[in-house]
């Protein structure tokens, strides 16, 4: 859609004096014009609320001050900082560009927008937010907060998870733009999404946009952006057998063909239900561990809310007697009071805590 100038002046010229005299949120990675640290806070943004983001990406800086440092740490120190903030494709997909930018580009981060998007695990949104934020360049941000933002004050009800939809917001977005200050527009546009033209009950009569905004205007706030699928959610049922021989517990590493990959959990039966302690010790891979069992104890439920899907975790206690003589080639057996400094999935670090493993 093409905007009249007159408009596109008035929302931006509002926009910014907002930004300027109102906006007063604070944000560690504001204002900052380190590559590294931005592009940082954009992956640990991608899936994550600022306020949960912000304690990790302090701990990530401390422990790695340059892209070379992260580069060069091992992957299960990453993992283990990473660890509860979930979607670890990012924590993956960081590490990989980390080596790629300090083996291949000798530690310089790509200063183009055509140069950031080709990095591994950056999009549209995270190359425009680093190309801005760190070089100033005149890309224009579309995340969450900005379809929301331009939907209801432009009465928008294009459904934003469409073709149509994505390409309208991003065609308007960077017609709004104001080129020569295009990171102060962007944060902008993000804060007051993020702040005033929340998802549930908006604070519209504290927006600078409120006068026009169609959504306000015609008390439509409640029905846009609009969105037309609906995410279909599945459970999926975890039993661990937490083993415990001679002060050790087993552990192995997921595969990387399924969520939580690269991180560690003790020995797993998944079923399409779940299952009773009777059922457990009838399975085979309770079976399988012979006469060494002395005893098996349940110890507990958790429940873990993914996008696409629901964990279900049920977890038994199995107390051996003697090393089994047949186990998982894939796994080992770690000393108990080692196990804080492994990488756990965020449903795995709350059973240890709660159960003073770590």
């Amino acid at each position: 859609m093409k905007t009249a100038d007159n408009v596109k002046k008035h929302f931006t010229t509002q926009l910014l004096a907002w930004h300027h005299n109102d906006n007063d949120r604070d944000l560690p990675w504001k204002s900052e014009q380190d590559p590294y640290k931005i592009w940082l806070s954009e992956i640990i943004l991608q899936q994550t609320r600022a306020l949960q983001g912000k304690p990790y990406y302090l701990r990530f800086i401390e422990a790695y001050p340059t892209i070379s440092d992260m580069a060069a740490a091992a992957d299960d120190d990453v993992f283990r900082i990473w660890q509860g903030l979930g979607y670890y494709n990012r924590c993956r997909n960081m590490l990989a560009t980390a080596r790629y930018v300090a083996n291949e580009l000798n530690g310089a981060f790509p200063a183009t927008y055509d140069g950031i998007i080709a990095l591994k695990g950056i999009g549209p949104y995270t190359a425009a937010a680093i190309a801005s934020f760190a070089y100033g360049l005149p890309h224009a941000v579309v995340d969450g907060n900005v379809y929301r933002v331009l939907s209801r004050y432009f009465g928008i009800d294009t459904p934003i998870d469409s073709t149509q939809g994505k390409n309208l917001f991003t065609a308007l977005a960077e017609q709004l733009l104001d080129n020569k200050n295009s990171a102060a527009y962007n944060q902008a546009i993000m804060d007051l999404g993020a702040t005033v033209c929340t998802p549930r009950n908006p604070l519209c009569p504290s927006c600078p946009l409120s006068k026009h905004c169609m959504a306000h205007k015609q008390q439509m706030t409640d029905l846009l952006p609009v969105k037309n699928k609906k995410i279909k959610v599945a459970t999926r049922y975890f039993h661990y057998l937490l083993l415990h021989w001679d002060d050790k517990l087993w552990i192995h590493k997921r595969d990387d063909n399924d969520i939580w990959a690269g991180l560690h959990e003790p020995l797993l039966i998944e079923h399409t239900s779940q299952l009773t302690l009777q059922d457990i010790q009838q399975h085979p891979a309770f079976t399988s561990l012979g006469k060494t069992v002395t005893s098996i104890t349940p110890t507990g439920k958790l429940t873990q809310r993914l996008t696409h899907r629901i964990v279900q975790s049920a977890f038994f206690t199995v107390s051996l007697k003697n090393e089994p003589t047949v186990m998982p080639a894939d796994g080992a057996w770690v000393p108990v009071a080692d196990l804080g400094k492994i990488a756990f999935p965020k449903t795995l670090v709350s059973f240890l805590k709660n159960n003073l493993y770590f």
